[in-house]
């Protein structure tokens, strides 16, 4: 059987797919000049295949099935018998207009992702079956003949060391140069998956409201990397959301990758509460390069209202103080408009996100995603009916205290306040020499106050209009 893997790549934007957001994705279209430029940049030079496609193209391969991979927005000539489609809630409709037309030359077309899991209605009628959960034993089912149809239940697959690994070769990946099926060069890193689910609970969350936590074995991990770092060459990017949840599973992979002599570089995203010196500098040496990590807000009462437990501010200071000295890049989340925020709490949480020196800063708004405990809560305040409005970057319900157009002007200045200072750049490059150091700071200085005039004489505006 010739089996079709479509990633649909998307049009508008910056869009991310495949674990981003739990699986719902992620798109920057850009709302203010510095974020338009951003989508236009990252959009252009930045790409990262899907994980769940690869471990698709595995499993249909290692059964005697052609796999072949596809981006185009238009079917190719050559069709498949069977077509499988990565879902996404930011661009669904793409991915429908995609299954239209494949299955009118005759292919069968097959969702899988958690928009097709949490939102089978949005693909039912551009489908011959929508797949609801992990897809991996849906698909070891059609690798062994089973003819899927409807809305298709598949079960979490217990032990992820039984799953093969990922055959980034059959979708088009080969190396950092790759230009094959659509892919930008470089490719930024490989997507790899040592956990599934979140062991947390906080409720405006995707990410664990697909399937249960579990992880695989420390081997597992390593016989991936090292694969990776034998084939491609590429660096990795850890999509668990909580990597280093357990610490001695994490030191044992940070000395299985120096044992085996395994050259790689990796990210992770993670709590900096299950972060230490010893760890980070044990996983520096494995090749960590940078850190993901949610702040969201810098008030523990709000963050405690959505079920997220707040990290205390010296360990989070503590532990980025360490990265900036090992030389590993940090990222840190924040989340602005969450139920119980103000502008004056808002403006605080961008205030310490520049005070607490990370290398970057997303910033987003609040989004209560379908599925999540959160969108229960606010569904009577939800008015977006639109559902690739629900990318990370758009108001979607009517917050209790704040304005569309007062959350779009803090997320306007969140992003040109830490962005649009001479200290970013310093700390992006790493500038150490001391008399640089204080040009840079007294600059910073005088930046903000110009930054803290233009936002009163804004916010003037907007009330008094």
């Amino acid at each position: 059987m010739r089996i079709v893997l479509a990633d649909i790549k998307g049009q508008r934007g910056f869009v991310q797919k495949d674990v981003v957001v739990g699986g719902y994705g992620a798109r920057l279209s850009g709302f203010s000049t510095l974020t338009k430029i951003a989508s236009t940049v990252w959009s252009r030079g930045h790409d990262e295949p899907s994980v769940i496609l690869a471990h698709l193209a595995a499993i249909f391969d290692g059964a005697g099935h052609e796999v072949v991979f596809t981006r185009d927005a238009v079917p190719r000539a050559e069709p498949g018998d069977v077509a499988i489609v990565l879902s996404s809630l930011v661009d669904y409709r793409n991915e429908i207009a995609w299954a239209d037309l494949a299955r009118a030359a005759g292919i069968r077309v097959g969702f899988v992702g958690l928009a097709a899991s949490k939102l089978p209605q949005l693909f039912d009628d551009h489908a011959d079956f929508v797949v609801e959960g992990e897809p991996e034993s849906a698909a070891m089912r059609m690798a062994g003949g089973e003819v899927l149809a409807g809305r298709v239940k598949s079960e979490e697959v217990k032990d992820l060391d039984s799953l093969p690994l990922p055959r980034w070769d059959l979708i088009g990946v080969t190396s950092r140069s790759s230009l094959g099926n659509g892919w930008a060069r470089p490719i930024g890193g490989l997507p790899v998956l040592a956990s599934r689910s979140c062991p947390e609970h906080c409720t405006y969350c995707p990410h664990r409201i697909l399937t249960s936590y579990r992880y695989r074995s420390v081997a597992s991990v390593l016989d991936e990397l090292e694969l990776i770092a034998n084939t491609s060459g590429l660096p990795v990017v850890f999509r668990d959301p909580l990597f280093s949840n357990d610490r001695e599973r994490c030191l044992a992979l940070a000395d299985g990758i120096l044992a085996r002599g395994i050259k790689i570089q990796f990210e992770c995203e993670t709590r900096l509460d299950r972060l230490d010196d010893e760890l980070l500098e044990r996983l520096r040496a494995a090749g960590l390069r940078a850190i993901e990590f949610g702040v969201e807000s810098v008030s523990p009462e709000i963050l405690k209202k959505v079920g997220r437990r707040p990290i205390p501010e010296a360990q989070q200071r503590r532990v980025i103080a360490t990265c900036n000295r090992l030389g590993i890049r940090t990222l840190g989340f924040y989340v602005l408009g969450l139920p119980t925020d103000t502008w004056e709490s808002i403006a605080a949480t961008i205030d310490y996100s520049i005070s607490l020196g990370s290398t970057l800063a997303q910033f987003k708004l609040l989004t209560p995603y379908p599925g999540t405990p959160l969108f229960k809560q606010l569904k009577p305040l939800v008015y977006e009916t639109d559902w690739e409005k629900f990318d990370g970057f758009t108001p979607t319900f009517k917050h209790p205290s704040l304005s569309v157009d007062e959350l779009m002007f803090l997320l306007g200045a969140a992003y040109d306040r830490f962005f649009l200072r001479p200290s970013f750049v310093a700390n992006y490059l790493r500038v150490e020499h001391r008399v640089l150091r204080g040009v840079v700071d007294r600059l910073d200085r005088t930046v903000s106050r110009w930054h803290a005039a233009g936002e009163n004489r804004e916010m003037q505006r907007a009330v008094t209009s």
